[in-house]
C-alpha cells in the first residue's frame, strides 16, 4: 500500500507514493479536475511572467507539465522533483526541448547556488513537503534580489462550494483515482494534504515571514486553487538578504 501520512510527510514515503502513481498521473489529474488544471498551469505562468533569456526553477515538477508551459515562453527552465519515476517521465515526454531540463531535488536542502535563479514556482507540492519553511527559505535563497515566486496550490473554497467539494475529494476523487490508477490511497492522503492545508489568508503570512515582500494571492475556481505571489527584496532594500 502506498499510502503516505498528509500530518507527518516522511520524505521517502511521499516520493514512493508519487513514485507508485506517476504512469497514469496526468490521465488521473484530466479525469479528476475535468481538464481545468491545465487552466490552472496557465494562470501559474501568467503570474509568474518568464521572460526569454531568464532561468527559471520549476519546483514540484512532477512529470513536467508545468515545466513544459513555462519552457514555451522562451526562459531557461530547470524542473525539479525528489520523485523520480515522475522525473523519467518529464524527461521523456520533454527531451528534445534546449531550454528545459529536470534534476532531483530535496526542497528543503536544494543544491543550487545563492542567487542562481530570476523566478522560482512549485504547484500543488508545497504541501507535500515536510518543511515548509524550509522549502521556502530555499526558493528565497536561490532566487535573485527583485526576483519573484509564485505558489500555486490547492486552497480553501467558497463557503457554498465547501462542502460539495470536500465530498468530492473524500469520497468520488479516490474511487476514479483507483479505477484509473489503481492506487486509491495515495489520492486519500492528496485529500488529507489538502483538508489540513492553511487557507489563504495564512499561507501569505507564511509567505511574509519567510522574508518575500509585495505577497498577494488570488483564487481560482472559487478558492479550490489559489494563487500567491512575493518578490525578494532588492538589494537596496532594508529587508535585503543577507
Amino acid at each position: 500500500m502506498n499510502r503516505a501520512d498528509a500530518t507527518t510527510k516522511i520524505g521517502a514515503e511521499v516520493s514512493s507514493m508519487f513514485d507508485s502513481i506517476s504512469v497514469r498521473y496526468d490521465l488521473t489529474n484530466d479525469v479528476l479536475s475535468l481538464g481545468v488544471h491545465r487552466l490552472w498551469r496557465i494562470a501559474t505562468v501568467r503570474a509568474l511572467n518568464p521572460r526569454p533569456g531568464e532561468i527559471v526553477l520549476d519546483l514540484a515538477a512532477g512529470t513536467g507539465f508545468s515545466s513544459g508551459a513555462l519552457a514555451k515562453t522562451g526562459a531557461r527552465i530547470i524542473g525539479a522533483d525528489f520523485s523520480e519515476g515522475m522525473l523519467n517521465i518529464a524527461r521523456e515526454k520533454y527531451r528534445g526541448v534546449p531550454n528545459l531540463s529536470f534534476e532531483w531535488a530535496d526542497a528543503t536542502e536544494l543544491s543550487f547556488a545563492d542567487d542562481f535563479f530570476d523566478a522560482a514556482t512549485i504547484s500543488f507540492g508545497l504541501r507535500n513537503v515536510n518543511n515548509v519553511g524550509k522549502a521556502l527559505a530555499e526558493m528565497y535563497r536561490v532566487v535573485k534580489p527583485g526576483g519573484r515566486i509564485v505558489v500555486c496550490e490547492f486552497s480553501q473554497p467558497h463557503r457554498l462550494i465547501e462542502r460539495p467539494y470536500a465530498f468530492y475529494n473524500r469520497s468520488v476523487a479516490p474511487y476514479i483515482a483507483w479505477i484509473l490508477n489503481n492506487n486509491g490511497d495515495a489520492y486519500d492522503y492528496l485529500a488529507d494534504s489538502i483538508s489540513i492545508w492553511p487557507a489563504q489568508e495564512q499561507l501569505a503570512q507564511v509567505l511574509q515571514e519567510a522574508g518575500f515582500e509585495r505577497v498577494k494571492y488570488r483564487n481560482l475556481a472559487g478558492g479550490i486553487v489559489a494563487l500567491h505571489r512575493g518578490f525578494v527584496p532588492p538589494k537596496n532594500s532594508g529587508a535585503s538578504k543577507k
